[in-house]
């Protein structure tokens, strides 16, 4: 009877460490994609203030035409892929298509905001300022979320890879989570401010 109590207890214990490894597994993962739902959050308010800012310039900036549709094309694109990327968070295609998406409205972003700069009239308008204010927070807002992201799929992505728990991970199929990194390399670069 002793014996049989030995056996059973040396079964139990990598049985109760295999469920503690699988549980942790599951518990990282949920973390990582809620924090890629608040990114996706930021990212919706930033894409719902778009049209807004750019029906503000419109009426100023009758010539730009083009910066404006550019910025309009790169919010579209970007939603989209946003969509995706919500759909299958943490996958590395869906994460890349959203990374060069972001990087393009960030470059369309940064050009009308170059130029509204030229016209004194629109950067002392009342709305276009609220505007700004609010894509800056939300900018703000959407860094952050990213950083809560990196850390999360970091977290997740090192339990999974450590032993023992990346043998489980594999037998059951946890994928690594892809962060949200930069994808062009003038995002790297400071900003220039010239007087």
């Amino acid at each position: 009877m002793s014996a049989l109590l030995i056996v059973l207890i040396v079964l139990a214990i990598p049985a109760i460490g295999a469920i503690g490894i699988y549980n942790s597994l599951i518990t990282l993962r949920q973390r990582f994609k809620n924090a890629f739902a608040q990114i996706d959050v930021q990212l919706k308010r930033r894409y719902d203030l778009i049209p807004n800012l750019v029906e503000t310039a419109k009426g100023y900036m009758k010539h730009e035409r083009e910066t404006l549709e550019a910025v309009v094309q790169a919010r579209n694109q970007a939603l989209a892929a946003a969509r995706l990327a919500g759909g299958a968070v943490g996958s590395p295609d869906a994460m890349r298509q959203l990374n060069q998406s972001e990087g393009v409205l960030n470059g369309a972003m940064h050009r009308l905001m170059l130029v509204v700069e030229r016209y004194p009239e629109l950067k002392a308008d009342k709305n276009m300022a609220l505007l700004q204010e609010e894509i800056t927070s939300t900018e703000n807002k959407v860094a952050f979320a990213r950083q809560a992201y990196n850390d999360a799929a970091t977290a997740y992505n090192t339990r999974r890879e450590v032993f023992p728990a990346n043998v489980l991970a594999g037998l059951f199929g946890f994928q690594a989570a892809t962060r949200f990194e930069i994808a062009q390399d003038a995002e790297r670069e400071a900003p220039r401010v010239q007087f």
